[in-house]
């Protein structure tokens, strides 16, 4: 009896590893055939993820991290369709499998691991502010009563939230869909302050804005895949990892302005 309860039990293992390394090896399968990468990008944040209307191309560091993974899986850097997100979509295009996975400015947090699997690390910022020059804004402090900027879906919200509550003034905000509203909507005075992460303010720029001393809340960037993908979460660290020990992580870094 005994010795069939060790059979029964080793089949199970068997079975159950055999099992595993099936679904582990199922998402690359589908990529493969499908003989496409999709990702989910941001196209309204140059230096990043950046739809250019004058080309109709994307551009950005995180486009060209993309072409990296994709010539990693295909020999090919260009097998990509590209497929623009927002703070807001970017998690529910990734459920419903309409990209394989995101590269997004998406910032890694410990709520966020538990619906998404994230690769390692590949950029990290922190939430900045920007405001008119002429509004008389020159810290932080100088926001109280006053209304933020920020996009629907992203931590810029509980990072400021937090830090106003610290030091004891009384802040609101304004959601928005997407970066180029938040600008829109500063300059027509709806709102007092632009915020999100730092680098990302830097591709909104121009002489009548300027950016607070404050910087607020680290935000780790990592490639979003759905849970239990894990051949494709082991390829995007293997191409994060050879691209940082290359040097061509910080090279792609400084051809987009980012470092």
């Amino acid at each position: 009896m005994k010795r069939s309860v060790k059979v029964l039990v080793a089949g199970i293992i068997m079975l159950a590893a055999a099992g595993s390394a099936f679904a582990k090896s199922d998402a690359l399968s589908k990529i493969k055939k499908a003989g496409v990468l999709k990702v989910g990008v941001k196209e309204d944040v140059p230096k990043f993820g950046y739809l250019n209307p004058s080309t109709n191309k994307h551009e950005g560091f995180e486009i060209d991290l993309a072409g990296a993974i994709a010539k990693k899986i295909f020999g090919d850097e260009n097998k990509i369709k590209f497929t623009g997100v927002t703070a807001k979509t970017r998690g529910p295009l990734l459920d419903t499998g309409e990209v394989d996975l995101v590269l997004a400015t998406f910032t890694v947090t410990d709520a966020r691991r538990k619906v998404y699997d994230f690769s390692d690390i590949y950029f990290t910022d922190a939430v900045g502010i920007m405001v008119k020059k002429s509004s008389g804004v020159a810290s932080f402090k100088d926001l109280d009563g006053k209304t933020i900027g920020v996009a629907q879906s992203a931590t810029t919200k509980k990072a400021l939230q937090e830090a106003a509550d610290k030091i004891g003034i009384k802040i609101k905000f304004s959601e928005y869909a997407t970066y180029p509203e938040i600008k829109t909507a500063l300059d027509s005075g709806r709102i007092d302050a632009f915020s999100v992460d730092q680098a990302i303010l830097l591709g909104y720029m121009e002489d009548s804005v300027m950016l607070l001393p404050e910087r607020f809340e680290e935000q780790p960037y990592g490639a979003a895949i759905k849970k239990g993908n894990t051949d494709l979460l082991e390829l995007v660290n293997s191409v994060v990892d050879d691209m940082k020990k290359s040097g061509e992580l910080d090279a792609l870094l400084k051809k987009n302005g980012l470092k």
